[in-house]
């Protein structure tokens, strides 16, 4: 019998519980889909601390403290907006791994700068940051779980080259 292959989800809760670290995310235009794939898995209290939907702005300055000039000179969807949220929820869940997200799912508020689909992931820890950008296709629904998923696959390949050695 063929083995089933294993979730993304279900992958990063193994590697999370075998490497001991904690994880806390903060989710924008994803509105909490991530947590909530986080969270399907059992056991997931043991190394996810918590999220916040940062989707206003304000919200991103006050609970999150991204500091209003990386706001207003670049934008809610930017990398450096991105770098910020996910440094800022591993600060403030004292979690070992911290994950942002921000972007724009659609229909609307797309620019030729940064249209509709345009993602940015960023992962922070002590030793190591990531920060991707995307360009997701699709309607909000579709956007939104490609993000996730994308989300949950860079997390993996965090999690496996640490795994690894590879810090």
């Amino acid at each position: 019998m063929k083995k089933q292959k294993e979730a993304s989800e279900e992958t990063v809760a193994r590697l999370m519980k075998r490497l001991r670290l904690t994880l806390s995310i903060a989710e924008s235009c994803t509105g909490g889909l991530l947590c909530h794939k986080i969270t399907n898995v059992s056991g997931s209290s043991k190394y996810f601390k918590g999220g916040i939907i940062a989707y206003h702005n304000e919200v991103k300055k006050q609970l999150l403290g991204v500091p209003a000039h990386i706001l207003s000179k670049f934008g809610a969807v930017s990398r450096e907006t991105a770098v910020a949220m996910a440094y800022s929820i591993r600060k403030i869940m004292a979690a070992d791994i911290g994950i942002a997200i921000t972007g724009i799912a659609g229909p609307t508020g797309g620019t030729a700068a940064k249209p509709v689909g345009s993602v940015f992931i960023a992962i922070s820890a002590a030793t190591k940051s990531n920060c991707q950008n995307f360009l997701f296709q699709g309607n909000r629904k579709t956007i939104k779980l490609s993000t996730s998923n994308k989300a949950l696959n860079m997390l993996k390949e965090f999690l496996l080259a640490k795994d690894n050695g590879t810090k």
